[in-house]
């Protein structure tokens, strides 16, 4: 089966086509990673490639409690323990740097920091949780100046030269899911008349800014990024000439050399379908590797991948259950459940006590 074939990323070899996909976890105690992380990333590197959690390059990009930073020090040595427990397996792993923008909390982040968006537009309809004072609405945010853009894209750069300090393979720009890169790209959440807002060109200018700059910084061969059109996640959602932007997008990512590009399509969890259309039009424009995702099981993933739909398949909650996940597929073995009600709370239940089958 191709699933279980190595694949060529880059300058690596991946031992399979299974991606360990980004999820929030919210571990990090103080924004800083530790060893229950490690523990947890290691039990799960049979996966080809993991990609981590959301990742602030920043004190303004800490949206959720709990999840961690890539800009101290401190943050940089706990990461050194999460890429030495899978490397020590044999696997990947690459850093996924998040900014949240909008979409935070003062109580979720520390004293002085400020919450940013393209636009002074809140996230309306839902809350945000803190552990201090449970679910709050979430806060009007500052309009990005000219400076605070500048300031946040070396931030992105500065955050991926700090992942390659903390020994990670590479790193995946999170521009998706409503959150400050995809806050640029959508008209929904973009109201700018300067250079970052108004046409598809000027919509995409920060986040090519960003992948340029990373780029230049440890290698387009070391650079992925995830995107999510027609995501309908943090009160963003379709907009007109939607398909249009994201080719337009995929097609100046190209020319930079990105390693992958993953897209998002949460439609097996209640968002939108994502069309074929959009699918075949990124497949196009972009040349390097596609990373599918959105609800894939053993027998779905390796028929998309035989019809040549992407290269790789990233799975998320399965993962959480099944550490590992690539043996249980491969012998077609039965498949844990989650608690979901442990997805976010802070130590070892629900996250790094889950069962593995013993070899025979």
């Amino acid at each position: 089966m191709k699933l279980f074939e190595n694949y060529p990323l880059g300058p690596f070899n991946l031992k399979n086509r299974i991606v360990m996909a980004p999820m929030t976890r919210s571990r990090a105690l103080n924004n800083i990673p530790n060893g229950l992380m490690a523990t947890y990333y290691g039990q799960r590197a049979g996966a080809g490639l993991i990609i981590t959690e959301g990742t602030s390059p920043s004190p303004n990009g800490l949206g959720y409690a709990r999840i961690p930073g890539v800009y101290s020090e401190a943050q940089i040595e706990g990461w050194k323990k999460v890429t030495e427990a899978v490397h020590e397996q044999g696997g990947k792993i690459f850093l996924q740097i998040m900014h949240t923008g909008r979409v935070s909390h003062p109580d979720n982040m520390p004293v002085g920091s400020t919450i940013l968006a393209p636009s002074p537009l809140t996230l309306e309809g839902e809350q945000m949780y803190t552990d201090q004072n449970g679910m709050q609405p979430y806060p009007q945010p500052k309009e990005m100046d000219d400076t605070d853009i500048a300031t946040a894209i070396e931030e992105y750069i500065q955050a991926a030269r700090n992942a390659i300090s903390a020994g990670f393979d590479g790193v995946e720009i999170h521009a998706a899911n409503g959150y400050l890169i995809d806050q640029f790209l959508n008209p929904i959440t973009n109201k700018r008349t300067d250079n970052y807002g108004g046409s598809v060109e000027n919509r995409n200018r920060f986040a090519l800014e960003v992948a340029s700059g990373v780029t230049q910084a440890i290698g387009a061969d070391k650079t992925g990024i995830r995107i999510s059109p027609y995501g309908a996640f943090n009160g963003l959602g379709e907009f007109d000439g939607v398909n249009d932007a994201f080719i337009s997008l995929a097609a100046a990512l190209d020319k930079l050399g990105l390693v992958y590009l993953h897209v998002v399509d949460h439609s097996a969890m209640g968002a939108p379908t994502v069309p074929d259309s959009i699918k075949d039009g990124l497949r196009k424009a972009f040349s390097g590797t596609y990373i599918l995702s959105g609800g894939y099981d053993k027998e779905s993933a390796e028929a998309d991948l035989e019809a040549g739909k992407g290269e790789l398949v990233a799975f998320g909650r399965p993962f959480i259950a099944n550490p590992d996940l690539p043996k249980r597929m491969k012998e077609a073995l039965a498949l844990q459940n989650p608690n979901p009600d442990a997805f976010y709370t802070a130590d070892a239940e629900g996250y790094t006590d889950y069962g593995v089958v013993q070899s025979s």
